[in-house]
């Protein structure tokens, strides 16, 4: 299992970007969560196999019709055994 924090910067608020992903990680199979961050940032934690986690960065990369993603920062994480994919508030 492979677990990663990542930060998407660019316009993507505000584009559906945070349900879009939802459904993504879990047609993949992939758990964790995403948020918005007040910078106008996206945050999010993705973990799931190694193919899970590398279908979810590939759209995160992309983003929803609407969105413009500038860069997305990745680092490995802490695996936590974590079930399901979940959209968080703002922080």
């Amino acid at each position: 299992m492979r677990r990663v924090h990542v930060t998407v910067r660019g316009e993507v608020q505000g584009v559906g970007y945070r349900y879009t992903l939802r459904m993504i990680a879990r047609e993949a199979g992939a758990s964790g969560w995403v948020r918005n961050r007040r910078d106008g940032s996206v945050e999010a934690e993705v973990e799931g196999t190694p193919a899970e986690v590398d279908e979810v960065l590939a759209w995160m990369a992309e983003g929803p019709p609407g969105s413009h993603v500038e860069s997305a920062t990745v680092t490995d994480a802490a695996t936590t055994g974590e079930r399901g994919f979940e959209v968080l508030p703002t922080q």
